[in-house]
């Protein structure tokens, strides 16, 4: 049986998808917490339209 892997999102390398992977689909703490750093500096950000329904229920503020 073939083992499926990922590329981790943040340098590449390439990551086992199983349980012995705590990080998947990141292959370290390190890659996870760059990452995380990324979208708190918001150097990630998830693409929307402002003028949506939805966003007027956001306090932007």
């Amino acid at each position: 049986m073939k083992m499926t892997t990922v590329n981790c999102p943040t340098c590449e390398k390439e990551v086992i998808w199983s349980p012995e992977s705590p990080y998947r689909p990141f292959c370290s703490k390190r890659c996870q917490l760059i990452d995380l750093g990324e979208w708190a500096d918001e150097k990630k950000v998830i693409a929307g339209n402002e003028d949506d329904v939805m966003s007027l229920d956001l306090d932007t503020k």
